[in-house]
């Protein structure tokens, strides 16, 4: 089974789980990374981010150089932001095909959970296999999402 770790990371913290997903599964790993970056100011992001999840704003993406073609598995994840993925994922999903793919969503938060993530990543992934997916805190522990895997995938 081949597999890539496709994520967004604000502030590193879903940069570090996409990493420990990687060397749980031997992804590989693909950051989404915009043109234009939100404020250094969490704040402000916040703000700018809410702005864009209300209009269904899919910022521009860094080139990605990946093909899916001959990937079976695919990890997508992000902070929770207002109970859903981070809007460079929604750029993402508009604009590779997943069709035919297990997507397997997973997020970082504070208390929110998944929110309403699988029903978002449902709708724009209507032709893949989506599962329930990971939300972790950022102090989850490397056992912790080592077993969530070994039992899910």
């Amino acid at each position: 089974m081949k597999i890539s770790i496709v994520y967004y990371s604000y502030s590193g913290i879903t940069r570090k789980l996409a990493e420990d997903i990687a060397l749980i599964t031997d992804g590989k790993l693909i950051e989404l990374k915009p043109e234009k970056l939100y404020s250094f100011s969490y704040n402000t992001a916040v703000k700018e981010v809410r702005k864009e999840i209300e209009k269904g704003y899919c910022p521009s993406l860094l080139e990605i150089k990946e093909t899916f073609d001959d990937i079976d598995t695919v990890f997508i994840g992000s902070p929770n932001w207002f109970k859903t993925f981070a809007p460079p994922i929604l750029s993402f999903l508009r604009k590779t095909d997943l069709s035919g793919k297990t997507i397997t969503p997973f997020c970082t938060h504070g208390g929110g959970g998944l929110g309403h993530m699988v029903e978002d990543f449902k709708r724009e992934c209507s032709s893949s296999d989506v599962k329930r997916g990971i939300a972790l805190k950022g102090n989850y522990t490397f056992d912790e999402l080592k077993d969530y895997i070994e039992k899910n995938l």
